[in-house]
């Protein structure tokens, strides 16, 4: 193997140690909270659970089919119902969470992925598209319904807003980041030296998410979103869909995740052959681990970053992190325009290039950005998105995120490496005005905020009446957040 490899997986390594260890203590300890803590604890332990379930699989779907003796197109076939199935029906169920309760959805998501699992077992193309429906489903609730539980939860029983950073932190940096390198080699273990078959990795996820499935339904309480009115799936998108027409914050956040997800997803498709122009043998393994432990240093220092919102704001860091995202997978594009490809075919040299090596870094700059992009959303919606309909608006913009998957699934093959990184480098770019305009939007709603309190406080010191204003209330108790 490459030393090239091992000396970066050392150093994201590295750097993602001492940026977990060294910061400091969290609010939650110091404030001597212990029933927060089992709280958070659980939280992640749980998220952690659900993740080596998805994580178990990714490396080997794509082999499991090869296995199974289907062609590129059946596969592409396939892997397009997981995203559509996840653009249509997923986003209902997932939707369904703010009525029916957000406990259920999470339990419907281990029924319905282990459903998906099991189908692994038969090489029936039908049965594998059944199972890829079912999947499709679960990812929406995979990342809608833990995160909507979470922060109704988190409020419902009392605890400091600046403390869901922290959580969010911590669920990534795990769940994404150490749970996902464990489930890598986990997967590699069973196949490789299990001897098990493709399939043994698709039993070990069921497996792990019926244990935090039993963890959720013995320790989880319910919670809803707007409950109280029974109102129909209809009523519950253009609810959402009216909350994204009258709060350009959420319209904003809703764009900033789909173009930075829909760039994260192509990305996950190019890699490969960015590394490989040639079609060089790479060791996927080691890569992929340098890539999650990349992630994991992102998250990491979204967690000291979210941990002192006094002198960094989310508003504003994360508009640097959006453009050095956008630089890291523009380098891929100057290395893959016509003439450089072409001078980088000739190149006999063995081993990766010194162009495969700067764009490995840059790959993992950008997985860096995918570590702070999460906890860092994550938390920019809990301040910004309506309780009520929160499960519903984060499907909602999962609906163009997984159409631009569909498409550029169907047409991966038909337009050059340059064009597709070039594009995401674009869409990057874009998420980083949109961070500007949402940084602004926030300031001028806490201007407005405080005039609104100064001019409560002059009424009353005058003995004048107040009218409460709801949206001015409203407003407030989100500026508290922030």
């Amino acid at each position: 193997m490459e030393v090239f490899y091992t000396f970066v997986f050392g150093t994201m390594a590295a750097l993602a140690a001492v940026l977990e260890l060294t910061k400091s203590k969290d609010s939650a300890v110091e404030s001597g909270s212990r029933e927060f803590m089992r709280f958070r604890n659980n939280y992640v332990l749980v998220y952690a659970l659900m993740m080596a379930g998805d994580w178990l699989q990714g490396p080997y779907v794509y082999a499991l089919y090869q296995h199974y003796g289907f062609d590129r197109g059946d596969i592409g076939r396939l892997f397009i119902a997981g995203f559509g199935s996840s653009m249509i029906f997923g986003t209902i169920v997932g939707s369904m969470a703010d009525k029916t309760g957000r406990k259920k959805a999470a339990l419907t998501y281990v029924v319905t992925y282990t459903i998906g699992c099991f189908t692994k077992h038969w090489n029936v193309f039908w049965v594998l598209f059944v199972g890829r429906l079912f999947c499709g489903v679960a990812t929406s609730l995979l990342y809608s319904a833990f995160e909507s539980w979470l922060v109704a939860e988190h409020f419902k029983r009392g605890y400091d807003g600046s403390w869901l950073g922290n959580t969010f932190a911590k669920a990534v940096f795990l769940g994404n980041g150490l749970v996902a390198i464990l489930a890598g080699l986990l997967a590699h273990a069973l196949v490789e030296y299990g001897q098990l078959g493709p399939v043994a990795p698709f039993d070990a996820a069921a497996g792990v998410m019926l244990l935090g499935g039993a963890l959720v339904a013995l320790t989880w309480s319910e919670n809803y979103g707007d409950n109280s009115e029974r109102r129909s799936f209809g009523a519950q998108l253009k609810a959402a869909a009216q909350a994204i027409a009258r709060d350009e914050k959420i319209a904003l956040l809703g764009a900033m995740q789909s173009l930075f997800e829909g760039s994260m997803y192509t990305f996950v498709f190019l890699w490969t052959p960015a590394l490989s122009p040639k079609g060089e043998r790479l060791p996927h393994g080691m890569i992929f681990a340098c890539f999650m432990v990349a992630s994991m240093a992102g998250s990491a220092l979204a967690g000291r970053l979210l941990a002192n919102p006094a002198q960094y704001r989310v508003e504003r860091y994360m508009q640097g992190v959006f453009a050095l995202a956008a630089a890291a997978l523009f380098v891929p594009v100057i290395f893959h325009t016509s003439n450089v490809a072409e001078a980088l075919a000739n190149d006999a040299s063995p081993g990766i290039s010194w162009e495969g090596k700067l764009q490995m870094a840059a790959f993992c700059v950008f997985e860096a950005a995918v570590g702070l992009f999460w906890p860092s959303m994550m938390k920019m919606r809990s301040q910004h998105v309506p309780e009520e309909t929160r499960s519903t608006i984060i499907n909602f913009f999962r609906i163009p995120l997984n159409l631009f998957v569909c498409v550029v699934l169907y047409n991966v093959s038909s337009f050059p490496l340059a064009a597709m990184f070039g594009m995401c480098a674009l869409f990057l770019l874009v998420c980083a005005l949109c961070q500007r305009r949402l940084e602004h939007v926030v300031h001028a709603d806490k201007a407005e905020g405080g005039l609104a309190d100064s001019n409560t406080a002059l009424l009353i010191k005058a003995g004048g009446s107040v009218v409460p204003n709801p949206k001015l209330d409203f407003a407030h108790g989100k500026s508290e957040l922030l």
